[in-house]
C-alpha cells in the first residue's frame, strides 16, 4: 500500500484547505486511516482519524475546524481544513493501517506504529 498527500498550500490565516491522501496497492485491507502534522522537530502528532466503521475523532486543537472524510470507495483520505491560523502550519502526513492493528486498536495517535504512511504535504498559515 502506498500513501501520497497532496494539497497543502501556503494560505491567510482564516483560510480554507483540503488535503488528499490517494492510496494503492492492496488497499481493500486498510482499516482504520489518520492525518498527522509535524512542526519542525516536535512530535509528530495526530489531527484527526476515521475507523473502517467511519467513526470519527479529532484532537482538540482542530475540533470544529477540521473534517477527516474517505471517498466512497474508500481510496482516498480528505482533511478539510478551515478556518485556519498559524498554528496549523506544519507538515501533514496521512497514514493508514489495516484492521486488528495496533494502530487501529490501540495506539491510534502514535505515528511509529502505523504500517503504511505518505511523505507528507506542506501547509503554511499566514497572517
Amino acid at each position: 500500500v502506498q500513501l501520497v498527500e497532496s494539497g497543502g498550500d501556503s494560505v491567510k490565516a482564516g483560510g480554507s484547505l483540503r488535503l488528499s491522501c490517494e492510496t494503492s496497492g492492496d488497499t481493500a485491507r486498510l482499516g482504520c486511516m489518520s492525518w498527522f502534522r509535524q512542526v519542525s522537530e516536535k512530535e509528530r502528532e495526530m489531527v484527526a482519524r476515521i475507523s473502517n466503521d467511519g467513526r470519527t475523532a479529532y484532537a482538540d486543537s482542530v475540533q470544529g475546524r477540521f473534517t477527516i472524510s474517505q471517498d466512497t470507495v474508500k481510496t482516498t483520505l480528505f482533511l478539510q481544513m478551515n478556518n485556519l491560523t498559524p498554528n496549523d502550519t506544519a507538515a501533514y502526513y496521512c497514514a493508514a493501517d489495516v484492521p486488528g492493528s495496533l494502530a487501529c486498536e490501540i495506539r491510534w495517535n502514535n505515528w511509529r506504529v502505523y504500517n503504511y504512511r505518505g511523505k507528507g504535504t506542506q501547509v503554511t498559515v499566514s497572517l
